[in-house]
């Protein structure tokens, strides 16, 4: 069971289950734990080499034992997320924990990617059971709705789910406006019905700011 300790340590209950969590997130535990790292972020040889030829970089380790493990990373906030059948989208240094019955994988994004720096696949997550996932303040789900279109900074998105479309575009920002921006400025659009988490930072990008 996934709870939170304020926001920014995830406790997780364990009782003989299997967690999937971000390599070296672990803080403290009590009872008895065992640890073993996961190639291909969880993924076996196939997701390992995915990731190596497409540079994104996730390594994780799976939890197992009898007691409470705690879990943070570099004071990042932490969010909860309950699949149940469908699929969580979520770039990789954003992903910290996930019960071990959930599917690991990569999807490719195109250009969001490549604006992002972080190569052209993100990680996805799918199955029913929890995720923690963080991000650099805390985050917001934003609904998107069927006339509701959502337009996202690359550099403050951190997941999505729900049945979403992404279109990768060009455009004006109040920075730019301002006299601010820095080269072309990109945005992503998500159409449909589902929920996107964004971050109130953003990380740098090679797309210029945006």
């Amino acid at each position: 069971m996934f709870r939170l300790q304020g926001s920014k340590v995830l406790a997780v209950d364990m009782t003989g289950d299997a967690v999937k969590a971000k390599n070296g997130s672990m803080v403290a535990y009590d009872g008895e734990m065992a640890f073993k790292k996961l190639s291909g972020g969880g993924e076996g040889l196939r997701g390992m080499v995915t990731r190596r030829i497409t540079g994104e970089q996730m390594t994780v380790m799976e939890v197992r034992g009898q007691g409470t493990c705690w879990f943070a990373d570099r004071a990042s906030e932490i969010n909860l997320v309950t699949l149940r059948g469908d699929t969580l989208y979520v770039e990789s240094s954003n992903f910290l924990a996930a019960d071990a019955g959930l599917r690991t994988g990569t999807s490719f994004t195109g250009t969001r990617g490549a604006s992002q720096g972080n190569g052209l696949f993100t990680t996805t997550v799918e199955g029913h059971g929890q995720v923690a996932i963080m991000s650099d303040g805390p985050a917001v789900a934003l609904r998107v709705g069927a006339q509701y279109p959502l337009t996202v900074d690359p550099g403050a998105y951190v997941a999505h789910q729900g049945n979403l479309r992404q279109s990768f575009q060009s455009g004006v920002t109040f920075r730019t406006l301002l006299g601010e921006g820095g080269g072309e400025a990109f945005q992503i659009r998500f159409e449909g019905d589902g929920l996107v988490y964004v971050q109130p930072s953003e990380r740098n990008t090679i797309a210029g700011d945006v």
